[in-house]
């Protein structure tokens, strides 16, 4: 009796979490790649085939977009991580006790207004008559206003503010697992800053970072408001392709086509990633 209420217990623990991933996430995904597979042969007649994927790479355009919004968002990754290490390392090495928590909280103040509220106080700080161009016409520096927005480093600077609490908080907790007898053992067998971080540090919070880049990557190659309203029409985000096909041209096959393309090229991105550091997710995002 015991065991089977233990069971029991088990099963109405996790039915929630199984459901969750079953219907919101698992059935989407299937149910997509099974539109990405239709090809329309005439009035709501179909066929099943690889034609919308036979498209996609005999689309220049396309390809690059894709190639492209991976590449920026690697970049965003990259700077997220050199912006992140050191916040993270100071509040879980460097930081009192007493004031820990409330830097964490200011970390976590972003979270608190959305994405669109947070692309738009970019767009009053950047644009042609925001602050920081009257700020610079004030102090003389510049001679007219400058138009700061819809180029690709801003839409990098709203992508990194966007995502670097996402590679601040698996490196703190990772950071403060380390016992500072190993910083100290390193300085007093001759190491200095730079070999102590690179021989010590870097290795410990290794699991960290990677599960920083894989989160901060995944969702910076999957965002769509910011590199839309701060690229503008210079934006070039494969996310934007997806939303033209299902939205615009109401053409949800090629449109799934994409969202597949996109969920397997990143998929493969985070594991080239995984090999080339020689991490696992059992050891990243699953570890305990």
């Amino acid at each position: 009796m015991g065991r089977d209420a233990g069971r029991l217990s088990l099963i109405l623990l996790f039915a929630p979490f199984a459901l969750w991933i079953g219907l919101l996430i698992v059935l989407p995904q299937l149910g997509i790649g099974y539109v990405s597979l239709r090809e329309k042969v005439g009035i709501a007649e179909y066929e099943i085939g690889l034609g919308n994927y036979a498209d996609f790479f005999g689309e220049p355009i396309y390809r690059n977009t894709l190639l492209r919004t991976a590449w920026m968002s690697i970049l965003v990754t990259i700077l997220a991580l050199i912006l992140g290490f050191p916040v993270a390392y100071y509040i879980a090495k460097i930081a009192k006790e007493r004031s820990r928590a409330a830097l964490f909280l200011m970390c976590l103040i972003p979270l608190w207004v959305s994405d669109l509220v947070r692309a738009y106080g970019w767009i009053v700080l950047l644009r042609e008559t925001g602050l920081v161009s009257s700020a610079l016409v004030s102090l003389g520096l510049i001679a007219e206003p400058v138009e700061m927005l819809y180029n690709d480093v801003t839409v990098i600077i709203g992508l990194v503010y966007t995502v670097i609490l996402f590679m601040i908080v698996p490196l703190v907790s990772t950071l403060q697992g380390m016992d500072d007898a190993l910083l100290e053992a390193g300085y007093n067998l001759g190491g200095s800053r730079l070999t102590v971080f690179r021989r010590i540090i870097v290795p410990y919070a290794m699991p960290g970072i990677v599960a920083g880049c894989i989160i901060t990557f995944m969702l910076t190659a999957g965002s769509y408001l910011t590199p839309i309203l701060l690229g503008g029409k210079n934006s070039s985000w494969f996310t934007e392709q997806i939303y033209s096909q299902f939205i615009t041209r109401y053409n949800w096959e090629a449109g799934a086509t994409f969202g597949v393309l996109l969920l397997v090229f990143t998929s493969l991105v985070v594991w080239f990633g995984l090999k080339l550091t020689g991490q696992s997710l059992a050891t990243t995002v699953a570890k305990e």
